[in-house]
């Protein structure tokens, strides 16, 4: 979001309190619209202090500069310096003005700086950008600035609603479920139905997630301490798991929903891959690392279609992986008020694999087969939420449009909803209504079937598509779009092959 105008994502994410914490830090006002920068990990331009000619006091006019009125006096801050595009490595950097590029524009600057040919890749980037602009309202600032003033006119017309109030009488009912759940485990294992006993419990595993979700976001207390805690006593010491992970990880991703280079939620190479993008080894900007399109990779994409759901029955091991490898290398935070989360979370895990692994699994259960049986089944019984998980990203557009396009088109077009009769949102637990979730994170789930109304109604208003699938046509939608791809991958394998054997290297 560097150089861009971060308001409704900050709106968005962030309580009241945050929000007035955030006003100690302000160093200047903005008159007027701004015009957003390309972010420089776009690749927007930049320039080195040596290549300023100086900082100045902040004025009025300064201000004006930086709102890029053309006749506002140039700034060392943001103005294009033609020369050193790219900072030399040691050097701090400070970001340059660039135009409004998207990536159809900057796909036109690759054009240009290779006339050759277009590759078979970026042949596929053009028409998804192509087709989405052709579905989606205009990038035109009138157009988008109409789009967020009705998006901010819907947030206070939620707001005032009393939409964002936890309803805790929702929660007696949840806990209800808990405890039968719970208490089914417990007789299960009792019995010696080790297997029942496991299906019992990924099933309250299953439940409490949708709480932890909640929690992330403050959507039950509103507090971020105490949300916090009711996450960490949950997903840590009931289910092995980090919130703290969980956070970090949710959060980069309701701000870069479905960008290939962004968003880790989609970012699952060598296993899927839902954008051509990923077969061209993109750098991942949250691992900091290459995703590699390698043996592996080439395999298992052309054939992710059929491993989908094989591969989501394990997805629940995975998450312990990534949940010590965040708490042992401290990536979360190490100062402030969340400093001590981690060493909470960490006691968290030690009393999981505690009760869980060795007075269940090594002290009741009594044969190794049984053991086995019962820790896949309590696994694998929680992949129907992996899949929910990916069922509102995995089908949707992952093409850029650029830094004109507003945040609430953002949400709507790179996410869709699923729809079920309301007696079965206690399966889904709020997961099904991701594009609205999207627009108002901090909404509880139990209020979110009311606010979808209002979002249909908004959709209607701007013209932009509301993406509303069944549970089945879902799925479809997404094995279509995982079958896409490897068919692509398919392509690309075949036009190696044809290179190597002809030994015409130079056409790719």
């Amino acid at each position: 979001m560097v150089g861009r105008d971060a308001t409704d994502e900050v709106n968005a994410l962030h309580s009241l309190e945050a929000r007035n914490y955030m006003a100690k830090y302000q160093i200047g006002r903005i008159e007027g619209r701004w015009s957003n920068f390309l972010p420089p990990i776009q690749g927007g331009q930049f320039r080195t202090i040596s290549e300023s000619s100086g900082f100045r006091e902040s004025t009025r006019d300064d201000d004006a500069s930086s709102s890029q009125s053309s006749t506002a006096p140039s700034s060392p801050l943001f103005d294009k310096s033609e020369s050193n595009s790219r900072r030399a490595d040691g050097e701090r950097g400070y970001f340059d003005e660039t135009s409004s590029m998207s990536s159809a524009s900057s796909l036109d600057h690759y054009e240009s700086k290779n006339p050759p040919q277009l590759s078979h890749l970026d042949v596929f980037t053009q028409e998804a950008i192509d087709l989405d602009l052709v579905k989606y309202p205009g990038l035109d600032s009138a157009t988008q600035d109409d789009i967020v003033r009705r998006y901010r006119l819907l947030y206070k017309r939620i707001q005032d609603e009393g939409l964002f109030n936890c309803n805790y009488s929702a929660y007696l009912a949840e806990c209800c479920r808990y405890t039968l759940l719970f208490t089914l485990f417990l007789v299960s294992l009792r019995a010696g139905w080790y297997a029942t006993s496991g299906l019992f419990l990924g099933l309250l595993w299953h439940q409490l997630v949708f709480t932890v979700h909640d929690a992330g976001h403050m959507g039950i207390t509103h507090g971020f301490q105490t949300d916090t805690i009711i996450g960490i006593l949950i997903a840590d010491f009931i289910g092995g798991l980090s919130i703290g992970w969980w956070k970090r990880n949710h959060n980069v991703h309701h701000i870069v929903t479905n960008s290939p280079e962004h968003d880790p939620d989609i970012e699952h190479m060598p296993f899927f891959a839902i954008s051509h993008r990923f077969l061209d080894s993109l750098r991942s900007t949250y691992y900091d690392r290459i995703m590699t399109y390698d043996a592996v990779a080439k395999f298992t994409i052309q054939y992710q279609h059929y491993l989908y759901y094989p591969l989501l029955l394990f997805g629940r091991f995975n998450l312990y992986r990534l949940s010590w490898e965040f708490l042992v290398l401290g990536q979360g935070p190490r100062k402030g008020p969340a400093r001590w989360h981690r060493w909470l979370e960490i006691t968290g895990h030690v009393f999981f694999w505690y009760w869980f692994g060795y007075l269940v699994m090594y002290k009741s259960i009594p044969t190794a087969g049984s053991r086995w049986a019962f820790l896949l089944v309590s696994h694998m019984v929680t992949a129907p939420l992996h899949v929910q998980i990916t069922l509102s990203h995995f089908a949707m557009s992952t093409a850029d449009l650029g830094i004109n396009e507003s945040f609430p088109q953002k949400m709507l077009r790179t996410t869709m909803d699923v729809d079920c009769p309301q007696w079965l949102d206690f399966i889904h637990g709020g997961l099904q209504f991701q594009a609205i979730h999207h627009l108002y994170p901090r909404i509880p789930r139990h209020n979110l079937r009311r606010t979808q109304k209002l979002v249909q109604e908004f959709c209607r208003e701007v013209g932009i598509p509301y993406a509303l699938y069944g549970f089945v046509n879902g799925n479809k939608q997404v094995i279509g779009r995982l079958a896409d791809v490897g068919r692509q991958a398919k392509i690309l394998a075949e036009c190696h092959k044809t290179m190597a054997s002809s030994g015409d290297l130079a056409s790719h």
